[in-house]
C-alpha cells in the first residue's frame, strides 16, 4: 500500500481494514501529520477525508495529496480532540470512520529543530503546535517535586526524583535550553538499562506528552468519535505505550460493556449502559514481523478497532 519515497504509517493496512471503507464516505485523519492514512484511505474508496492536525507543517502534506485528490481532502488546523467543534465548523455532524495515529510523527522526531529527540541537538521546544508552553519552560520554571511527578507519571521513570533534583541543580548555575544539554544530564545520573535503550527516553517522553497535554487530548478525541459516529462506523486507534494504550482500552471496555461489574452483593444502581461500541477484537492487533523489520517504529505499535453502536451517548458513570 506504501508508495516508495513517501511517508510510512504504521499498521496502515490493518488500520484501512479496520475502517471497513465504503465509497460516499466520510473519514476523520485526526493525526493528520504527513498524510500517510489520508492517502490510504484515499487509494482504498472513493470517499472524503477530513484530517486534523495542530502542526502547521501538516498543511504542506495536505497542499500535496489535494493535488492528486482534488475535492476529496480538506484539513483543519487544531487538536483531534477538538473534532466535534472542528467539524462542526465546516458542516459536518455525522463521520462513518475515524483513524487516530497517537505520539509523536517521524516528521517532527526527526527533525532536530523540535526539540523531541535527544539524537540530535536541538532547542528544549517539543511542542506539536505553537500555542503550548515549551520543554524548556518546564524544565526550568517548575518545582523540584513538580518536575518528578511529570517524569514519574507520564515517563513511568523510576529515576524521577534523582533526575528532577539533577535539573534543578543545574539549572542554577544556567538554564537547560538544549536537548543534547538535558540527555547528557540524565546520563550522568542515571545508569544505561539492560535492554540498550537510552536513560534520556522516559524523561523526554514524559516532558513531550505532559507540554502537549496528549493524554488528556486522547481522552476528549475519544469522547468525540461516540458522539460524531454514525451507526456501524468505526475507530480505529494506533498507540505506542502502555499510558495511551491503557486509556484506549479502558474506554472501548466501559463503552462496549466488557468493563468489570460491581459486585453481586452490592445494591444495583438501576442504570443500563447499553454499550455503544463493539470491539472486534479485544487483545487489540500487533504489527507483523514483516512491517517492523522495515519500519522499527511499528515494534510497540497496538491497533484497537471498534464499530460504533445505535445506541446514544453513554452518559458519564
Amino acid at each position: 500500500m506504501t508508495i516508495p519515497g513517501e511517508h510510512i504509517s504504521v499498521m496502515v493496512d490493518e488500520v484501512i481494514r479496520g475502517l471497513a471503507l465504503k465509497d460516499g464516505g466520510a473519514y476523520v485523519d485526526g493525526t493528520f501529520g504527513a498524510g500517510g492514512y489520508t492517502a490510504a484511505l484515499l487509494r482504498s474508496a472513493n470517499c472524503t477525508v477530513w484530517g486534523i492536525d495542530r502542526d502547521p507543517l501538516a498543511q504542506t502534506f495536505a497542499a500535496n495529496l489535494s493535488e492528486k485528490f482534488p475535492g476529496q481532502i480538506t484539513v483543519l488546523s487544531g487538536c483531534y480532540g477538538d473534532m466535534e467543534a472542528l467539524l462542526a465548523e465546516v458542516g459536518v455532524e455525522r463521520i462513518d470512520g475515524i483513524a487516530l495515529d497517537l505520539g509523536v510523527s517521524s516528521m517532527q522526531i526527526d527533525d532536530p529543530g523540535r526539540g523531541f529527540s535527544f539524537r540530535g541537538d536541538g532547542p528544549l521546544d517539543m511542542r506539536m503546535g505553537t500555542s503550548e508552553q515549551t520543554a524548556a519552560d518546564v524544565v526550568n520554571q517548575y518545582a523540584e517535586e513538580e518536575l518528578a511527578n511529570i517524569i514519574y507519571q507520564y515517563g513511568e521513570e523510576r529515576a524521577s526524583r534523582r533526575i528532577a533534583h539533577a535539573i534543578v541543580e543545574l539549572r542554577k548555575t544556567k538554564p537547560i535550553t538544549r536537548t543534547g544539554q538535558l540527555a547528557s544530564l540524565i546520563r550522568s545520573v542515571v545508569a544505561k538499562s539492560k535492554d540498550g535503550i537510552d536513560p534520556a527516553t522516559r524523561t523526554f517522553q514524559a516532558l513531550r506528552i505532559y507540554v502537549n497535554d496528549e493524554l488528556g487530548e486522547l481522552e476528549r478525541g475519544l469522547s468525540a468519535a461516540e458522539r460524531l459516529l454514525v451507526p456501524g462506523g468505526r475507530l480505529a486507534v494506533v498507540s505506542f505505550h502502555s499510558l495511551e494504550d491503557r486509556r484506549v482500552k479502558t474506554f472501548l471496555r466501559e463503552r462496549s460493556g466488557d468493563a468489570p461489574r460491581p459486585s453481586r452483593h452490592l445494591p444495583d444502581a438501576g442504570t443500563v449502559r447499553v454499550p455503544t461500541f463493539a470491539v472486534t477484537k479485544k487483545s487489540g492487533f500487533k504489527a507483523t514481523p514483516k512491517e517492523v523489520a522495515v519500519n522499527p517504529r511499528a515494534r510497540s505499535a497496538r491497533l484497537r478497532v471498534a464499530e460504533r453502536t445505535a445506541a446514544p451517548v453513554m452518559a458519564a458513570a
